[in-house]
């Protein structure tokens, strides 16, 4: 689960990168930036669907405050 977790994060930080390589490249010529912060939604919104099936299906476990 860790590893998948870890996936996902350098994914979109891969996606931001490359939004920030083709902002400085391009300046504003192309739509490269727009779609690699497109991808780079996307991706987040994957991962905290994924965390919170996760947490449903018990493969996680929920941690910090207990609630009483």
């Amino acid at each position: 689960m860790r590893f998948i977790v870890i996936l996902a994060f350098l994914g979109i930080l891969g996606s931001l990168a490359s939004a920030l390589v083709y902002l400085m490249r391009d300046k504003g010529g192309t739509n490269r930036t727009v779609n690699a912060l497109t991808v780079r939604i996307g991706l987040s919104i994957v991962l905290f669907l994924f965390v919170l099936f996760a947490h449903h299906m018990g493969w996680i476990q929920s941690t910090g405050i207990p609630t009483q």
